[in-house]
């Protein structure tokens, strides 16, 4: 899966407010389940939407002593709560949608100690039988927050 979504270099503005930014990043996570497994969640449909979305990291930082950390999202990305109907709405609406990049994180992720083993699971179940433990959706500001419509922060 490659996508087409994402900043052009000359929309990288790490001066300006985050709303500024063109696109919007939302994560949505299932507020059933514990802490630990939420951050699990979210944290995985990030990393798999940091690598799809074009432009959506900032420059390193280097610290006074030298010392470098990697970039962060420079246009921000909000960590919201849904109940699990509200996730496969969301999915099924981020999937449809025109110019929107969507990553989920479906149940068999944690469920399963081996990749393989998650990739047959969810070859063999139907999309709408996959239980999503979190979604990640980049996007257009706009039609992110019609997706999204408003939810609470985690």
């Amino acid at each position: 899966m490659t996508s087409t979504i994402g900043f052009e270099p000359h929309e990288v503005d790490t001066a300006a407010p985050t709303r500024a930014a063109r696109l919007k990043w939302v994560v949505v996570v299932d507020e059933a389940l514990p802490a630990g497994i939420a951050a699990n969640a979210a944290i995985c449909t990030a990393a798999a939407t940091a690598v799809h979305v074009d432009g959506l990291l900032g420059a390193e930082a280097v610290d006074a002593d030298g010392h470098v950390h990697p970039g962060l999202p420079w246009a921000g990305c909000s960590v919201l709560r849904a109940t699990g109907d509200q996730l496969a709405a969301i999915r099924a609406k981020a999937g449809a949608a025109d110019d929107v990049f969507v990553a989920d994180m479906p149940a068999a992720a944690q469920l399963t100690r081996v990749y393989d083993e998650y990739l047959e699971t969810v070859a063999g179940s139907p999309a709408d039988a996959l239980r999503l433990y979190a979604v990640s959706v980049v996007g257009p500001r706009n039609r992110v927050d019609r997706i999204v419509g408003r939810l609470a922060l985690l």
